[in-house]
């Protein structure tokens, strides 16, 4: 697997409010993020592979939306983790 245990535990640790606190937006975005640089790299190697592109369009609308939540809650936080990930909007 690709994303082992330990490496999800740090993504929550770097970006959520600590190593056991899965569900922030932030932690989530930050996961989404990952993934989706992992499936884009995947995805330029194997251009035929529909079900990986129509994986990463899915994850891609996740991560949407819970940005847009994120921006709805709270702006400044919203800025941080944009800022923190490099997002681009």
């Amino acid at each position: 697997m690709y994303l082992p245990s330990e490496k999800k535990k740090e993504f929550f640790e770097t970006y959520g409010k600590g190593a056991t606190d899965t569900g922030s937006a932030e932690g989530q975005i930050a996961l989404f993020s990952f993934r989706v640089a992992h499936l884009t790299e995947h995805l330029k190697k194997n251009r035929k592979d529909y079900g990986t592109q129509r994986a990463l369009i899915s994850l891609v609308g996740k991560r949407r939306r819970l940005l847009d939540y994120l921006k709805d809650r709270d702006i400044e936080r919203y800025r941080a983790i944009i800022k923190k990930l490099n997002l681009r909007r």
